[in-house]
């Protein structure tokens, strides 16, 4: 039990997907204007990351280990996240419009998040079983949700703030997003 919580630690704070890892800056940047947004987001890559994680290892396991062809890993598991996504927009349209229209273009593109795509490569390159890899899911999600969510926080506050024009907008995200990048890095210590 105190290895899973050391390892979801990890994932979280000293691997994080998004400011240590640097995968998934696309929906981070887009999405974390509105806090509503950015929670909207953080909670399907959420459920997006853990289904993906347990069928693309169960698809590697039962299907392209078994018949040799792995080689068609990144496709297979391309698939199994457009499918994923599919069902969380059809969900969304119809259970929560207005967060449906808040994502806008940024859910579908969570197809092709590399951060959502990264963490299930990551799950097979290290061998995890089935339930370490539903945790590491799970784990880099939340880290994921954690960033976006602070990150939202401060963008929020920044357009409060008399920004100088050269750095409006995306410019000030960036400068931003670099220094919560050098804050987490200060967690590289802990595990």
């Amino acid at each position: 039990m105190g290895d899973y919580v050391v390892f979801i630690i990890s994932c979280i704070l000293v691997k994080n997907i998004l400011l240590a890892q640097y995968l998934g800056n696309c929906p981070f940047l887009g999405t974390s204007k509105k806090m509503e947004t950015a929670v909207g987001m953080a909670m399907a890559v959420i459920f997006v990351l853990v289904m993906a994680g347990g069928i693309t290892w169960l698809t590697e396991l039962y299907i392209l280990k078994k018949y040799g062809l792995e080689y068609l890993r990144t496709i297979a598991f391309i698939l199994v996240i457009a499918s994923l996504v599919q069902f969380v927009e059809m969900f969304l349209k119809k259970s929560i419009p207005a967060l449906y229209a808040g994502l806008g273009i940024f859910l579908p593109l969570i197809t092709t998040n590399c951060a959502v795509l990264g963490v299930c490569l990551i799950n097979v390159n290290e061998e995890y079983t089935f339930v370490k890899s539903l945790v590491s899911s799970f784990a880099y999600a939340a880290g994921f949700g954690l960033a976006l969510i602070l990150f939202a926080g401060v963008r929020e506050r920044i357009l409060l703030a008399r920004v100088p024009k050269p750095l409006q907008d995306t410019s000030i995200g960036l400068v931003t997003a670099g220094l919560m990048s050098l804050t987490f890095f200060a967690f590289k210590g802990m595990v």
